[in-house]
């Protein structure tokens, strides 16, 4: 097994962070960042997006800085290895990218293990979403509204922009995002962050916000988006509205409202908005509802109180009747009751036999039973339907990994890992199957990229070293391998002159 222990966000947090927020949270306090809150080898140092001499920086370096702020997010915070759900994700937000004002459209998505409501997006194309933004939202226009939002910083470029603002002031760091933004990932998970000060997290969470006029731009423009992609645009108000009555019923308002506050007259904005937008036909998404019952099985604390759970919803009056089933379907496999899932998920495959949500969920029950060869039958009738599905793919080969057929299963993971290079979940299985079906140099180039991707660069030189001495006498292997390693050792270097 591959060693996870470097994504837990309580060891992690300590190791790379250790006093190093706190020290960046008191130098936000002062005024400015103190060079030595970042100097340590132990600390993150991210660059700042520009400085007073400098100018705002190009796109490409954003793009170069995002992907390094997204390898280290990932080292310390839960994310979603739910495929289905990342798919879901991903697909809202290129569509909705694709009638946004950014010039590169191109998204990298990651989802948070956490049921805190938030959102964020990071400079170089990075769009960040909490599982707790789904138990949150009632519809996908409400949760489009939030996408569209961050979308909207994006592409005004506001991060930058306000560099240009504040030369002689605080200047936003990347470092400083990545502070606030693990504290608000890993918020009641760790003894040790919940320790730091509230002033201390305030003050990385001003490294997050924007003025009035840049919030009321990202409305402006994120509400234009809903529209133009078909979608309701006053569900930007009613999320609005949401969000208002949190800070109202709930101790603690979601995270989203501590850097994006809202007011009664945010919301009339909004809605004043959104009343000169072109009437809209808009349709609830049952896909959106399935996965909110997918995340709300997971955040039940045992798959046996998700039952009651979803068995009381149906029993009672549901505008999401599909969706509860749905729900109960994932919890009594979960409770390894495969018999009544069946009985729950038939009439739901009868009315939708090409749902894939409910083809994979009909594996899941064959798994579950040891039926192998159905699982694999059923899931690769439903790929050849929809060939390269991320969903289906990453389901087929799970089933032929289930049922031993390492070799099938590595070769579908091998395909699958060129579309998806920078998917961590795709190698940290082929690593997995590799090991299985016995290609060792396979195990420690699939490691070496799990690692590249999720910013451990000492790991990953290691696996791609071995890998070399294993190829001595295979010289176009060795040759990638080795290339591979001056990628890596490259990309360390980049993070330590940061």
């Amino acid at each position: 097994m591959i060693d996870l222990t470097m994504n837990s966000p309580l060891r992690r947090l300590r190791r790379r962070l250790g006093g190093g927020l706190a020290a960046l949270g008191m130098g936000l306090l002062l005024g400015s960042v103190p060079p030595a809150a970042l100097a340590d080898d132990d600390q993150i140092r991210l660059p700042e997006l520009g400085d007073a001499t400098s100018g705002v920086v190009s796109h490409a370096r954003e793009k170069e800085l995002g992907q390094m702020w997204l390898r280290m997010f990932r080292s310390q915070v839960p994310t979603s290895n739910d495929a289905l759900l990342q798919q879901y994700v991903e697909k809202t937000v290129k569509s909705l990218a694709e009638y946004s004002p950014l010039e590169d459209k191109a998204i990298d998505v990651v989802v948070v293990n956490n049921e805190t409501m938030n959102a964020f997006a990071v400079p170089g194309g990075v769009m960040g979403i909490h599982t707790g933004l789904f138990l949150f939202a009632e519809n996908e226009d409400q949760f489009a509204s939030v996408v569209a939002h961050e979308l909207g910083h994006l592409s005004q470029r506001h991060y930058a922009r306000s560099l240009e603002a504040q030369r002689n002031s605080t200047i936003p760091t990347l470092a400083g995002m990545l502070g606030a933004l693990v504290l608000a990932a890993t918020a009641g998970g760790d003894a040790g962050i919940a320790a730091m000060t509230a002033t201390q997290a305030a003050a990385l969470d001003s490294q997050l916000r924007f003025s009035r006029q840049n919030e009321q731009e990202a409305d402006r423009v994120g509400i234009e988006t809903l529209a133009k992609s078909g979608r309701d645009p006053e569900a930007a108000g009613e999320m609005f509205e949401q969000m208002l009555r949190a800070t109202r019923y709930y101790r603690r308002p979601p995270e989203f409202l501590l850097t994006h506050p809202v007011t009664e007259k945010r919301i009339a904005d909004a809605r004043l908005r959104a009343n000169r937008m072109p009437d809209t036909e808009t349709t609830d998404s049952l896909d959106y509802h399935l996965m909110r019952a997918r995340i709300r099985v997971r955040a039940e604390a045992t798959p046996q109180q998700a039952v009651k759970r979803f068995q009381a919803e149906l029993r009672g009056i549901n505008d999401s009747e599909e969706a509860a089933r749905y729900g109960l379907v994932l919890a009594q496999i979960d409770a390894g009751k495969p018999d009544n899932a069946l009985e729950t998920l038939q009439p739901l495959l009868d009315a939708r036999p090409d749902k894939n949500a409910y083809i994979l969920a009909r594996a899941d029950v064959d798994i579950t039973r040891h039926a192998y060869d159905a699982a694999t039958d059923r899931l690769r009738s439903a790929l050849d339907r929809n060939p390269g599905d991320h969903a289906l793919t990453m389901g087929l080969a799970n089933a032929h990994f289930k049922a031993g057929n390492y070799v099938t299963a590595e070769r579908i993971l091998e395909r699958h890992s060129r579309t998806r290079r920078k998917d961590p979940s795709v190698w940290y299985l082929l690593a997995e199957t590799h090991g299985l079906a016995g290609d060792i140099v396979g195990v420690h180039e699939a490691r070496a990229e799990y690692y590249i991707l999720n910013g451990v660069f000492d790991k990953a030189a290691q696996h791609l070293r071995h890998g070399i001495r294993l190829t001595k006498n295979d010289y176009q292997t060795h040759a990638i391998l080795e290339q591979r390693l001056k990628d890596v050792l490259k990309m360390q270097q980049e993070a330590k002159e940061l």
